[in-house]
């Protein structure tokens, strides 16, 4: 069994000498020997709970990586943060609660390390806010850490087709448009979500998934098998075996998340045609590790990544079919080979990108993933804009899209619940661009996904007739042209805040560009007689966040992040 100099580690500050008597006391109350006491202490934290089927399998994968630690010579501690699931919070005011959690995950998981002075951290999370979430607390507290996720749910069949939830959520508009009765509804409600596991298309829990293997937190692979599937429980094992061997080598988050593995990352989600919500969470995990990487960073990899992964929901396939055509190593070897990443970024395996993808070899018996030389789309499947409505830019996915150019009038609700009702009523015109304002980060507050919404568009099948645009976010799900993060926000003032009826937009995400029309002098006009919107929070949660985060393209973080840091806890 290997030996740790306990006098480097933080939790020496627990555990040796007379004074720390008492905190031992507590450790032999749990069981634990003097040996156990002795050893590193590696927190094993998870999102699991009881709220939606992405985290129910977490617990059992603790366990597996509880038994890496064990085996290869430290002591794990187990503990579980919180999760806000968005397929439940979608369509009313819990999606509030969504974006803010993302910073309760890292701020919890910082907090509990902190606390117990634990020496090396291994992650396990399963649904949207929570990968994201988890990878923003490895970056702050930069001790040696790993990162898992829970696994994807299987499909769900549906007379004989593969489904996912986002059927269902366009099953409601297809139900408002008279295209489905209620009975059918049900049928498919009742088969959509089978099992465990996260949303199973490219949505954004399997895009911060294949971020976490590309960015070198996550071991190889261990991004495809669904949640169901008990290979699982073996990448958990490997999990808590490598976490100590980057315990012993000093290997850390920041050594390995360089610029360029942020890089790599942006160029996964344009090459997979990820979710929008990549572009939100790649800045705020970099400013973590202080380093400057927004919208427009992300999205200048975006133009220059072909789009290669044929997966819902902009195409055909779902995670499992990914995982089964070899995921994502197949993925990066045919990228590598294009000159797409960069090769020599350091991972957790201790190897670089380019040594870890050295035995591989691109499945061409499989046609889920493309290679590099034969893109689904020059371009990636994701496209920052910018313009005269979106300063500060706004972000739109574009995988399997046609309609890709718009211009008509603006119809301008100032928050979803009123945007959902006119469309259930169908109560728009084709050509219309339907803005949802006031519900950006600080306006919403939350920073809310528009699914049930756009959901309700597409199933009433005039998506390609109609585009959408919002300070606010979509899901990974969501298909059709809508515009997402347009900065600056209406709660600040921004052009989307002054926009009226009849407005003209313009929409050109070839070009990246979206654009009001209406002269300088006329917005100028109307900013100084604008007014913000009322919050409905003056205190709790969501009031301070609202008081602390920062603009989108930014990440929409909350603190002053790795670049004003003065300490790292790594180094207590």
């Amino acid at each position: 069994m290997r030996k740790f100099d306990k006098s480097k580690l933080p939790s020496r500050h627990v555990t040796e000498g007379p004074e720390r008597a008492p905190h031992r006391s507590y450790y032999y109350a749990m069981g634990l020997t003097e040996a156990e006491i002795n050893q590193p202490f590696v927190g094993v934290a998870s999102c699991w709970n009881e709220s939606a089927p992405c985290n129910i399998a977490l617990m059992r994968q603790a366990q597996s990586a509880k038994k890496g630690v064990k085996e290869a010579g430290g002591t794990p501690r187990e503990f579980c943060t919180i999760t806000v699931t968005d397929g439940i919070a979608m369509g009313h005011e819990g999606m509030k609660s969504s974006l803010v959690s993302r910073e309760v995950i890292a701020d919890s998981v910082e907090l509990t390390m902190r606390g117990h002075s634990y020496d090396a951290l291994v992650g396990i999370a399963g649904c949207d806010k929570s990968l994201p979430g988890m990878m923003m607390a490895m970056l702050r507290l930069n001790v040696p850490s790993v990162f898992l996720y829970g696994g994807s749910i299987m499909p769900g069949r549906f007379r004989g087709k593969d489904v996912t939830v986002v059927d269902v959520f366009e099953g409601v508009g297809k139900y408002s448009a008279g295209k489905m009765d209620t009975d059918e509804l049900h049928e498919l409600e009742c088969v959509a979500c089978p099992g465990a596991g996260a949303c199973g298309g490219q949505f954004t829990a399997n895009t911060m998934a294949c971020v976490s293997e590309a960015i070198g937190l996550a071991l190889p692979y261990s991004a495809g098998p669904p949640a169901a599937v008990l290979a699982r429980d073996d990448f958990a094992l490997m999990a808590g075996k490598t976490v100590m061997d980057l315990l012993e080598k000093n290997l850390r988050p920041r050594d390995i998340c360089t610029r360029e593995a942020f890089e790599n990352a942006a160029a996964v989600v344009a090459a997979t045609g990820g979710s929008t919500n990549g572009a939100l969470h790649l800045p705020a995990m970099a400013h973590e590790a202080g380093i400057k990487f927004d919208l427009f960073d992300v999205a200048a990899i975006f133009k220059r990544t072909p789009y290669l992964a044929d997966l819902k929901p902009g195409g055909r396939y779902v995670a499992k079919d990914m995982w089964e055509a070899g995921g994502m190593p197949v993925l990066m070897r045919t990228m590598l080979d294009a000159g797409l990443l960069h090769g020599d970024c350091m991972t957790i395996t201790g190897k670089t990108i380019r040594e870890n993808l050295a035995g591989v070899t691109f499945n061409t018996e499989q046609d889920v993933i493309r290679a590099a030389t034969n893109p689904l789309a020059p371009t990636g499947g994701v496209v920052g804009l910018r313009g005269s409505l979106a300063p500060d830019g706004a972000i739109v996915k574009v995988a399997g899209l046609k309609h890709l150019h718009h211009r008509g009038p603006a119809r301008v609700f100032d928050c979803e619940e009123e945007a959902f009702a006119a469309v259930q009523a169908r109560d728009y015109k084709e050509n219309d661009v339907i803005v949802i304002r006031y519900e950006g980060p600080k306006g919403g507050p939350g920073m809310r996904e528009m699914l049930s919404t756009t959901a309700a568009i597409y199933g009433q099948g005039i998506s390609d007739k109609i585009a959408l645009v919002t300070d606010g976010r979509f899901s990974g799900a969501t298909r059709g042209l809508c515009i997402g993060h347009v900065g600056p926000e209406a709660a600040e003032g921004g052009p989307i805040g002054l926009i009226k009826d009849g407005d003209i937009i313009v929409i050109d995400a070839e070009k990246g560009t979206i654009d009001i029309e209406l002269s300088e002098a006329e917005l100028a006009k109307r900013r100084a007689a604008w007014k913000p919107k009322p919050t409905s929070f003056g205190s709790g949660a969501i009031w301070r966040y609202a008081q602390n985060v920062g603009k989108a393209c930014d990440g929409a973080v909350t603190h002053p992040g790795g670049a004003k840091e003065l300490r790292t806890y790594a180094d207590i």
